[in-house]
């Protein structure tokens, strides 16, 4: 409006202050908008859960990748009592009868160290075989929620298109590819 109180209305500026003066309103508009912002809402949701089982997955895989070093490691060291009670037993056979209690003493120790250091490296196995498992369920998740993420995505983008042509048959697709990504989402929750 100018100072001197002439006013050009544009086309769409007329058509809203008629619509809100005689209290019409645009329900195909109205029920698009309402649809979009739960969607987003919606997807905002499933795009968390989707980058925290992503997040988990990684740090479950870190955590085998850990279990592994200490396995090898456990296994190393069994390998040393291995060969030191090989060195022991081939000891024993070359000294005189008089040493060779000592050697095969320290053989029957290095044979009994053994057992608990294997028991402990299948044990670190046993583990990053849990957490590989782990991380594959959370991957597997996370690829859920992101199909979910993609299909409301989806949804968002059809919407817009049904509103810019009102076209009631797109305002049906947005429905079915939103629930589609609501299916998804539940699969993903459920962990299926």
């Amino acid at each position: 409006m100018s100072s001197h109180g002439f006013h050009v209305h544009g086309p769409h500026d007329h058509e809203l202050e008629h619509a809100a003066q005689h209290g019409q309103s645009d329900r195909f508009a109205g029920t698009i908008a309402v649809t979009t912002a739960i969607l987003a809402t919606v997807g905002a949701l499933f795009a968390y859960q989707g980058g925290a089982t992503q997040a988990n997955a990684a740090l479950y895989k870190n955590n085998a990748a850990i279990a592994k070093t200490e396995a090898a490691n456990q296994w190393a060291y069994y390998q040393a009592k291995g060969s030191k009670q090989n060195l022991a037993e081939l000891g024993a056979e070359l000294v005189s009868d008089e040493r060779r209690a000592r050697f095969v003493q320290s053989a029957e120790r290095y044979k009994a160290e053994k057992e608990p250091i294997k028991a402990k490296a299948e044990a670190l196995e046993q583990e990053v075989k849990d957490w590989n498992e782990k991380s594959d369920a959370q991957m597997h998740q996370h690829h859920r929620w992101a199909q979910a993420t993609t299909a409301l995505q989806i949804a968002i983008a059809l919407a817009a298109i049904a509103l810019l042509t009102k076209r009631d048959w797109l305002k049906w697709g947005v429905f079915g590819v939103a629930g589609l990504g609501l299916a998804l989402g539940a699969a993903a929750a459920l962990h299926l």
